[in-house]
């Protein structure tokens, strides 16, 4: 599994990345590239901001896990860490003094699983409308003794994210890191102004750092 470097969408050309912060932008189901790039006007303007496509055709769009042999809220975790492992194989080609993430719904439990994968790696990640895959990691240990900053964001209304995912993470989250949970009433599974705003601040204090 890899991610189409041909896909990405970037904030900046190529002569003018190196030496900056990194932005990598994952979107949710059955969409693409294009989705949370329409957020960039509002994202901090510090980092190179790079929207990639998941890597596998479904649904009408792009997933990171197939919904067709995966139960809802609860993929595999040899799925979910095939998918991360194509995002860090990507990271591994690319030029940046640190590196955040930003994910939406199935891309929010993607970049939660890269920080199972290379808990060090990231500054700071953001999940939105998302949860983590169930099950002990083998990454986990070492995640709750560095316990990276991220902002978990979900809407009480959100309909598509069972309840068992919600309680999973919300147990889970606050012991493997630094974490900020904002809980917005009413919000379905979407992104309000309020959470735009509370989560571009929070890469604002963090992704400018180096790892």
């Amino acid at each position: 599994m890899q991610l189409d470097p041909k896909a990405v969408l970037w904030s900046a050309p190529e002569r003018e990345r190196a030496g900056r912060p990194l932005l990598v932008l994952l979107h949710g189901y059955g969409s693409h590239e294009g989705d949370l790039f329409a957020l960039s006007p509002r994202l901090p303007l510090g980092p190179v901001i790079a929207s990639v496509r998941a890597p596998l055709e479904e649904s009408g769009g792009h997933a990171w896990f197939s919904r067709l042999n995966n139960v809802a809220g609860d993929p595999r975790m040899e799925d979910v860490d095939a998918a991360a492992t194509a995002v860090l194989d990507w990271l591994d080609d690319q030029q940046y003094t640190s590196v955040s993430l930003l994910g939406f719904s199935q891309g929010a439990a993607i970049a939660l699983q890269l920080l199972r994968l290379a808990p060090s790696r990231f500054v700071a990640t953001v999940a939105l409308a998302g949860f983590v895959a169930a099950g002990e990691h083998p990454g986990d240990a070492e995640l709750r003794r560095v316990r990276p900053p991220v902002f978990w964001g979900r809407g009480t209304a959100d309909a598509m994210i069972s309840a068992d995912a919600v309680e999973r993470t919300d147990a889970w989250l606050p012991s493997h890191a630094d974490a900020t949970i904002r809980i917005y009433e009413e919000l379905g599974h979407s992104i309000s102004v309020d959470e735009l705003d509370d989560f571009t601040e929070f890469l604002r204090d963090h992704s400018q750092r180096g790892n």
